[in-house]
């Protein structure tokens, strides 16, 4: 930049407080239509190391680019003067690049080792690299050598120097042999960091010619080789114990300095016999947890990551049997510089004023430089240039075509960093980056983010608004950060619309429109659940999903975190994952993942394949002895389902071969039983796992193992004794088995007597049988029994004496003194006295009561067929009740005993008779007849009576519209009375009945019925008084003035002496209470609904015909046409009207039809 060129002068002060657009981004955005036309000081983009060190068989590259606007040009310093790069044909520069690449083969490559600078330039700054220490890589020989052999005594420490050549860099020091095999290093002998072997002790085994020392130069790839050396330990005076002592470091401190970021490399060596052993500590401290590591066993402390904490005292102690010894390592921790915060490019508007900071730490405090396009910034600025404070720089008042690139450079004795940052004084008007029109798409409850990216010098100021409108502020909902972006902390379906953001300068303003759509969040309802499926079934995983309608969602299934197996067992629905025929490779983990563009969520389950298990194996039979063996298996695989059980089964070769029994069933955890077992078997075991899938197939049976013959352990079980006849005693018993006999030729001896006799024990021997029939015996006796079974080798234990029976018969008594005492007219108890024991000759099993109905008391003759009635009294009793009897009636009754062969005798009949009880209700009734205020009710007899009829009983009451109950009436009749009209009752009203029978023991149940007095089914609701009409009043006028006219018009024919037959037809309407006249009588007929409109349940409709309402309410009944009136010679009627019509047959379907109204009218004259 130009010394003359002038700055605005600054403010005095620091300022503290800056204007929002004082500072701008990085740069300016490479976004190629914001660059078109805007200028831009170089930044450099790539650079090499500080520190190069190159291979001299190969090219030196060393790399320099850089951006800008134009694009920059390049030049390089090398040693701190101008490297012409043009004038050497070894060095070229990549095109529109400042990357040098030097060609040194053929040349020496030292010629160009030295420190280089890359300049980037154009017309608005220059921007400079690092300086570059390039040095070539070295790796010398080692200098020549003559080893002398050492001759050590046993027990002794020995070092054995490395001392390997300087090279660049350091090599890589290891011991080997003359056989390039590495020497084993432990705790009694290790390698330094320096290279050089240290033995603690040492022993006869390490005397060898070949200890020799390898460096291996890292750039080159060589090794090179010392002369070996060698060692002969002698045992002649050997070395005894001793306490530890250090051999590296030496003394009892030292002092260690470190830079922060490296990692600190501690050591410490000790001789002594025993061989030591070390440990550290720092500051009576830990030491720093997660960097800290041992090596080199234990000698070796690294810590990583140096930084300033880790300064302080480090103790190492060498400890054996004989004592410890201690070493003091005093850490000091220095930096090289390093950033807090580096100087950051600055675009600035005209007249805006601008800080560059450049922020470093280091120990000792670095020192700060500034430079402006390479050069000393108080070389640049004579006076009103920019104020410096330390670390930063304050440019005020820039002006156009003040742009530059500062350079800040901090160094201490440790290194040195240096940053470039522009200052690019540009004039814009606002720009927005961001594409017009774009959708956002975010899912509920998760944060939004809307770009509003922008450019413009000043920066711009950027607002935002909602659906053109609302302006949103910082608040609770909104954040809009620095760079114009706004955030929708917890998007709502209530924040989707448009959005507008707007850019604006002092230059211009420039807004955007962007929109945001709030989506449901995809979430799994269904989750898969884990399965425990067994082999060859299927199982099924259920993953059903909640999505927003908008987006469509894709399901994958993974297996253990990788795609599914290419199998067709394998079935993906649109929810569900079905694997059928599963095999145990199908065993796993399985993850639904359904996903739209925006979100997804993930459920797992795992699949367990089972399956009953592997039969067990390698059966083997130990302790062997006469009634026990000890059984002992392998349990074969559980196949995912632990062992829960052994099942133990033997076969009986002897005595059922081919069939097998269980024995015992132990804990899945025992593989080893004790089996207990019975003489004269032949025994093979086998054995079955169960787990919750099942028994696995059987075990290979075990060897044979057979038990010697010896007397029964047991005797026969159910021995039992009975007659089957009178006469005879039948013993029977459930015999042993052939696995119970415990040896050949197995009978049975049984032995009877007759109980509470003094007779001695008859016995029989059976065999091949379970029952013996003794004859001759007296009937129902009791006998003592005993069974016991022996064989070819004893008898087994005395048995158990049993009581039996001989065989029953008949009993010979009946039972006698029957007496009946009749409780209440339906229970009666019947009492007797038992028969003697003797005479049952049997098991009494207790008394039959045999009872039927003769007759009733009223009744003359004996009722026919009567049906006999029994009842049972088990045991040996005197007494019962007889129940559900029928009041006032003749019964008669006989008992008998009866035990296990049958019935004894009958006792003598007993009559007897039950107590008066209420009739059952009437047996109908019904309404004959329906007058206007009066009904007829008929009504049957009880079907039974149950005593003497004294009556009936009849209550009644009216029933309104809403089914109130009115006042009750109550009649009573005669018992010879059966039917009754009711007068005086309300007319068109309905009445409920209910009628009971009576007995000297009082009423029987009611029986109801419901009947109304003409009742018009046609306003079943609507109780109107139409006498009281204005239109019924003149329409009973109109009918009268019409007979009237026709009376004097009959009357003036009739005067003249003609004869003419009268017949009138007319429809008229009127209310439906006007009832017609009937012809007997003159009075008003009774009417009914034709349709079953019943108030309450019971009712019954009318039998007579009924006036039908129609449509309206308001419109009046059809009446009936009249029969043909004739008038005789006098003018007289000769004919009565008659009140019904035979119906013609195409009238068959109307309704009935009341008498008419002109007849009813002549009621009257």
């Amino acid at each position: 930049m130009d010394k003359k060129q002038k700055w605005s002068p600054g403010v005095e002060a620091v300022l503290l407080i800056l204007l929002s657009h004082m500072t701008a981004g990085l740069e300016v955005p490479l976004d190629p239509k914001v660059l078109e036309g805007l200028p831009q000081p170089p930044t450099i983009t790539l650079q090499s190391p500080k520190d190069y060190i190159f291979d001299p068989r190969e090219n030196i590259v060393i790399h320099c680019e850089a951006k800008g606007k134009p694009h920059p040009s390049f030049s390089w310093t090398r040693n701190g003067t101008n490297f012409d790069v043009e004038t050497d044909s070894k060095v070229l520069m990549k095109p529109g690049s400042g990357t040098l690449v030097i060609d040194i083969s053929g040349e020496k490559a030292d010629a160009y080792e030295g420190t280089y600078q890359c300049t980037a330039s154009n017309e608005h700054g220059k921007a400079l690299s690092n300086t570059i220490m390039i040095r070539q890589s070295r790796s010398p020989l080692w200098s020549k050598e003559k080893n002398e052999a050492i001759m050590v005594q046993k027990g002794v420490s020995l070092v054995l120097p490395c001392r390997p050549p300087a090279g660049l860099p350091p090599p890589v020091i290891f011991w080997m042999d003359n056989n390039f095999q590495k020497l084993p290093l432990n705790k009694r002998v290790s390698q330094a960091l320096n290279g050089d072997l240290y033995f603690s002790n040492v022993l006869p085994e390490d005397t060898r010619s070949d200890y020799i020392c390898y460096a291996r130069f890292p750039h080159t790839q060589t090794i090179q080789q010392k002369q070996p050396i060698s060692v002969v330990v002698q045992n002649s005076n050997p070395e005894g114990e001793r306490r530890p002592g250090f051999k590296l470091p030496s003394g009892s401190t030292s002092n260690k300095t470190v830079l922060r970021g490296e990692t600190l490399e501690l050591e410490c060596i000790a001789e002594g016999l025993p061989t030591p052993d070390i440990s550290w500590q720092k500051d009576a401290r830990k030491l720093p947890s997660g960097r800290a590591f041992f090596s080199n066993f234990n000698k070796t402390l690294k810590i990583s990551d140096v930084n300033e904490d880790d300064a302080g005292e480090y103790r190492c102690t060498a400890t054996n049997k004989l004592g410890s010894a201690h070493h003091l390592i005093k850490v000091t921790v220095k930096a090289a510089p390093f950033w807090i915060s580096a100087p950051r490019n600055l675009v600035l508007a005209p007249n805006e004023t601008g800080i560059l900071t450049c922020r470093v730490n280091g120990n000792p405090k670095p020192k700060i430089n500034w430079f402006v396009n390479g050069r000393p910034i108080e070389d640049v600025y004579e006076e009103n240039g920019p104020k410096i404070e330390e670390d930063t720089v304050i440019l005020s008042n820039v002006q156009t075509g003040s742009s530059a690139v500062f350079q800040c450079n901090a160094s201490n004795e440790f290194g040195y960093l240096m940053a470039n940052a522009f200052v690019n004084v540009l004039a814009e008007a606002p720009r927005v980056l961001t594409l017009p029109n774009q959708v956002y798409r975010v899912i509920m409850n998760h944060p939004a983010l809307l770009d509003c990216a922008s450019f413009g010098s000043p920066i711009p100021t950027i607002a935002w608004f909602k659906d053109s409108q609302t302006s949103i502020k910082n608040g609770d909902s909104y954040v809009i950060h620095e760079n114009g972006t706004l955030e929708i902390n917890v998007a709502q379906p209530l924040h989707s619309g448009k959005y507008t953001c707007t850019a604006t300068n002092n230059l211009g303003f420039k807004e955007n429109d962007v929109f945001l759509e709030v989506k449901e969040p995809t979430r799994i309802l269904t989750q898969p659940t884990y399965k425990k499926v067994q082999r060859g079934m299927s199982a099924l995983f259920e993953c059903k999903v909640k999505h927003d309608k908008t987006l469509m969602p894709t399901m994958t299934w993974l297996k253990d975190n990788g795609e599914l197996p290419d199998d067709q067992r394998f079935e993906v629905g649109d929810d569900s994952l079905i694997i059928r025929d599963v095999t145990d490779d199908d065993a796993g983990t399985y993850t639904c993942i359904t996903s739209t563009i925006l979100d997804q969520d993930s459920a797992s389950a795992t699949l367990t394949v089972v399956e009953k298990p592997d039969p067990p194996t390698d059966l083997e039979l130990t302790d062997q002895m006469e009634r026990s063996v000890q059984l002992t298996w392998i349990p074969g695989d559980e196949n995912n389902s632990p062992i829960q059980n052994f099942l133990i089964e033997y076969m009986d070769l002897l005595h059922q071969p081919g069939v097998w029994v269980n024995l015992t069933e132990v804990s899945g955890t025992t593989t080893t039983v004790q089996l207990q077992l019975s003489p004269y078997v032949y025994y093979t075991f086998r054995v079955l796992a169960q787990n919750d899938v099942g028994y696995s197939d059987p075990s290979d049976p075990s060897a044979q193992y057979r038990t010697n013959p010896s007397a029964p352990d047991e005797n026969p079980t159910n021995v039992e004794g009975s007659g089957t006849e009178s006469d005879n005693l039948v013993i029977s018993w459930k015999p042993l088995t052939g696995f119970q006999s415990n040896g050949p030729g197995l009978q049975y001896k049984v032995q009877w007597r007759q109980k509470d006799v003094e007779d001695d024990w008859t016995s029989k021997n059976v065999v091949n049988d379970s029952q013996l029939v003794v004859s001759g015996t007296p009937t129902y006796v009791a006998y003592e029994i005993k069974v016991q079974a022996f064989n070819n080798y004893g008898n087994a234990p005395e048995p158990t004496v049993v009581i039996g029976y001989s065989g029953e018969d008949k009993p010979l008594s009946a039972p006698g003194s029957v007496q009946v005492t009749v409780l209440n007219s339906t229970l009666a108890e019947v009492q007797w006295e038992p028969v003697s024991n003797p005479s049952v000759r049997g098991e009494l099993q207790g008394y039959r009561v045999y009872y039927r109905r003769v007759r009733g008391q009223q009744d003359q003759e004996e009722e026919a067929g009567g049906q006999e009635q029994i009842l049972t009294f088990s045991g040996n009793r005197s007494e019962g009740m007889l129940p559900g009897l029928q009041p006032y009636s003749v019964y008669d009754l006989f008992i008998r005993v009866f035990n296990n062969k049958g019935e004894g005798p009958p006792s003598p009949k007993k009559t007897f008779e039950t107590k008066e009880g209420v009739p059952d209700l009437p047996s109908f009734l019904s309404v004959m007849d329906h007058g206007l205020d009066t009904l007829t009710l008929k009504w049957g007899p009880p079907l039974s009576n149950n005593g003497r009829l004294t009556g009936y009983t009849l209550r009644y009451h009216p029933v309104n519209t809403t089914s109130e109950l009115g006042p009750v009436k109550e009649v009573t009749f005669p018992a010879n009375v059966t039917t009754i009209t009711l007068t005086s009752l309300d007319a068109s009203m309905l009445y409920k009945f209910y009628l009971k029978a009576r007995t000297r023991k009082g009423p029987g149940p009611e029986i109801t019925e419901e009947a109304s007095t003409a009742m018009d089914t046609a306003v079943p609701n609507r109780q109107v008084d139409i006498a009281t009409q204005g239109w019924f009043i003149g329409l009973m006028c109109a009918i009268a003035l019409l007979i009237l006219v026709l009376l004097i018009v009959c009357f003036i024919k009739r005067n003249k002496g003609g004869k003419y037959p009268v017949k009138e037809k007319e429809d008229a309407h009127q209310d439906p209470e006007i009832q017609p006249m009937k012809e007997d009588d003159g009075t008003f007929g009774e009417y009914s609904d034709t349709e079953d409109h019943k108030p309450l349940k019971g009712s019954r409709t009318p039998s007579n015909g009924t006036v039908r309402r129609d449509e309206s309410d308001d419109s009046l009944v059809d009446y009936g046409e009249g029969g043909d009136g004739q008038f005789n010679e006098d003018g007289s009627f000769i004919g009565q009207y008659s009140g019904k019509k035979e119906k013609d047959t195409h009238e068959g379907n109307e309704s009935s039809e009341a008498p008419s109204p002109v007849n009813a009218m002549n009621s009257f004259v």
